[in-house]
């Protein structure tokens, strides 16, 4: 088959290389976000996928909008009988989506219609969810809301963070992307349409997202802190020290005391009451400083006003 591949972020590169490895199949096009500013010097920097395709003959599209008249015309040149699609972050419209004889599939992580979206990872660990997976289907003008073709569990371990998940995920996905592209040349491909009555949607997160609010319980907390890792971070603030950074915690019992109440300045680190039990924080990361234990932190950083234990 002749695939043109869609992707962006780094979820998207063990299915490219899947695609490459598969004497089967022949790669004929990656279309790629452009290269942007990344980081505290933004300096431009091309996605994942554009780097990982750097050193490969690969023709390489990046439009702005792949659904301009013109960035049609070069798919069409490419003359696909089939586009893969995996976290690339455009919509793809009816040209297309009608180019390929032998449809558009997507990749996503998450067991569809469940977590629809730009963050499934994210926003099922940041929900306490207990599993998640990966679904293939066919692409339609809708977000993810195409007929399923086939999917993979993936149990999220208590420990799991959003970029623990990611990884494991990504190679679910490949290798759910291999066993759908055999259905696919053996002509066995099933089609599921979507129950709309079960979707639920992840929207894009935002910096703002990882604010920990203190009126949750504290175990919607604790997910939220595994579910924003790597990015956004979540981040409190402390008396006499200001803004941190928290990377990890643990749920234990609070008290009767106003929400946002620093417990304990003592132990493993500071332990704050929560809407529902109290939460430790046991990594944390002052402004421009590193990552620290919270002993360590509180070794360094004695809150004003709180019994040191």
């Amino acid at each position: 088959m002749r695939i043109v591949f869609m992707g962006s972020a780094e979820l998207a590169c063990p299915c490219l290389d899947c695609l490459l490895a598969n004497p089967a199949d022949r790669v004929v096009g990656v279309v790629t976000q452009p290269d942007r500013p990344k980081g505290r010097s933004l300096r431009v920097a091309p996605c994942a996928v554009r780097a990982y395709v750097t050193a490969r003959e690969i023709p390489v599209l990046m439009p702005e909008n792949v659904n301009t008249p013109e960035s049609v015309a070069d798919l069409r040149t490419l003359a696909p009988d089939l586009i893969v699609v995996v976290a690339y972050g455009q919509f793809l419209k009816a040209d297309i989506l009608n180019l390929p004889s032998l449809g558009c599939i997507n990749v996503h992580a998450s067991l569809l219609p469940k977590y629809r979206g730009a963050a499934p990872i994210q926003w099922a660990v940041a929900n306490g969810e207990t599993g998640t997976g990966v679904t293939t289907m066919f692409v339609n003008v809708r977000m993810d809301a195409g007929d399923i073709i086939d999917q993979l569990a993936e149990p999220i371990r208590p420990e799991d963070t959003a970029g623990s998940l990611h990884d494991r995920l990504a190679g679910c996905g490949a290798d759910l992307l291999a066993r759908t592209l055999s259905a696919l040349r053996q002509g066995s491909i099933r089609r599921q349409p979507q129950d709309e009555a079960e979707a639920t949607f992840a929207p894009r997160i935002k910096k703002a997202d990882g604010r920990l609010d203190w009126r949750l319980p504290a175990v919607q907390l604790h997910n939220r802190v595994r579910g924003f890792q790597p990015w956004p971070g979540c981040f409190c603030e402390l008396p006499s020290v200001g803004v941190v950074r928290v990377w990890q915690t643990r749920v234990e019992t609070g008290r009767n005391e106003a929400v946002g109440a620093v417990l304990e300045a003592a132990g493993d680190g500071p332990l704050i009451q929560a809407g529902r039990d109290a939460l430790r924080l046991l990594e944390l990361q002052p402004e421009g400083r590193k990552v620290m234990a919270g002993a360590a932190f509180l070794r360094g950083h004695p809150l004003s006003g709180v019994s040191q234990g």
